[in-house]
């Protein structure tokens, strides 16, 4: 497989130079992001929505990410990641003005499918941001650091939301949201754009044009079909592992009769387990191969998994929910970094939206997965059998990610097309 390397953009030699740039607009939208997360629920209720109803219109985010993957890979191609990321920012803090205003569950329920929209075009230019000008040696540290600073953002975001809220109500989280959408705003305006390449032609009939030269997005996907349906299947059970992770663990905390305290306890644990791995699991994957994360990470989220049947009390809930922590944050950064590695230098934010639609595809899988084997067997069948398909996972990366990783041969930092 012959691979070639980026001729336009310079790449940076500390992850200090790009500091401000690569992660500032990440933090501020991460926060207000956490902030309003938790009570968009609240909000349908306060509405008139029935529970099953406020759920639908909480899953709506995830259905703008999916459905935005694509698009938001041609819209960062088109006018760049500076610019996409700015529209992001501000269609975020739109999408929260509309629902802190609404006065409707149909009003919530499309502001909600803006915010997550927006958050698949903000997403996508961070990743081809870090993507480009990032060399392959210190890529996972880059992109993991990136999960970080977004789950850090997640994480304190829902404490200055709930400050608000006691003094306020309900609906001034969403002002929080908005400030911090419009600081995101501000920042990525201040900072500089970044090259673009000035010669895709040859390239670009490579992998298939669009009129007047254009990469499409279906265009670049169908060029790349191979690692997607390779690399891509072992990206769809990870997110999907994941994704389990977060809908059994307070299933199962309330089957043993934990109330809800307790529960948010244990994943604030589990949460910090977490995110305390994110800069050793990149440091690890550009030291000794990405292959070195991605199994272990699948290996111990299955280990997790299949022990959940056997926590039976409080202690024991916390002692699994934090080996499935650990084993989400060893592999920290890890989708992103492997799409980084497999993403073609002409076409890069058309791959990364399908690679992207890809792993919000597996997060979305997830909790049907556990609805479904919780009825056709029991949460606890549910959970270990899933627990065995992320070891099928493992196994399933542990081929495939190094026929695609940089760091067994520093030559190497974008693939050819597929064919």
């Amino acid at each position: 497989m012959t691979r070639v390397t980026s001729p336009s953009r310079p790449q940076v030699t500390a992850l200090r130079d790009i500091a401000l740039a690569a992660y500032g607009p990440t933090a501020l939208a991460s926060v207000g992001t956490g902030a309003v997360t938790p009570i968009l629920a609240l909000t349908a209720l306060d509405l008139g929505a029935t529970v099953a109803t406020a759920a639908v219109v909480v899953a709506l985010m995830g259905v703008g990410m999916v459905v935005g993957d694509l698009p938001a890979g041609a819209l960062a191609a088109r006018i760049g990641e500076r610019r996409a990321l700015l529209f992001a920012a501000l269609a975020e803090g739109l999408g929260m003005v509309g629902a802190g205003l609404s006065r409707s569950v149909v009003t919530l329920a499309i502001s909600v499918l803006v915010m997550g929209l927006a958050g698949s075009v903000f997403g996508l230019a961070r990743h081809a941001y870090l993507t480009e000008v990032v060399p392959a040696s210190m890529r996972a540290r880059a992109l993991s650091t990136l999960g970080g600073v977004h789950r850090i953002g997640i994480f304190a975001g829902p404490f200055l939301g709930a400050a608000v809220v006691s003094v306020w109500g309900t609906r001034a989280a969403y002002a929080v949201g908005v400030a911090f959408a419009l600081a995101a705003a501000a920042l990525v305006a201040r900072l500089p754009d970044l090259e673009r390449h000035t010669s895709e032609s040859g390239a670009s009939r490579e992998a298939g044009d669009g009129p007047g030269g254009h990469m499409t997005v279906l265009s670049v996907v169908r060029a790349h079909r191979r690692v997607l349906t390779t690399l891509g299947i072992g990206v769809l059970a990870v997110a999907a592992t994941r994704s389990a992770r977060n809908a059994i663990v307070p299933l199962w905390a309330e089957a043993i009769g934990l109330d809800a305290a307790s529960t948010s306890l244990v994943f604030g644990i589990s949460g910090a387990a977490d995110m305390l791995l994110f800069y050793p699991a990149g440091w690890a994957m550009d030291r000794f191969g990405r292959v070195h994360v991605a199994v272990p990470s699948m290996l111990v989220l299955g280990l997790g998994m299949a022990l959940i049947p056997l926590a039976g009390s409080f202690g024991g809930l916390v002692l699994v929910a934090t080996v499935l922590g650990v084993g989400n944050g060893i592999g920290s950064g890890i989708l992103m970094t492997l799409g980084a590695d497999a993403s073609p230098v002409r076409g890069r934010a058309q791959f990364l939206g399908g690679w992207r639609l890809m792993g919000d595809l597996g997060w979305a899988a997830g909790p049907a997965l556990v609805s479904v084997l919780s009825v056709a067997v029991s949460l606890g069948g549910a959970a270990v059998i899933l627990g065995a398909l992320a070891w099928v996972g493992a196994g399933w990366l542990g081929f495939w990610v190094p026929r695609y990783d940089p760091t067994r041969d520093p030559t190497r930092s974008a693939p050819a097309e597929d064919g």
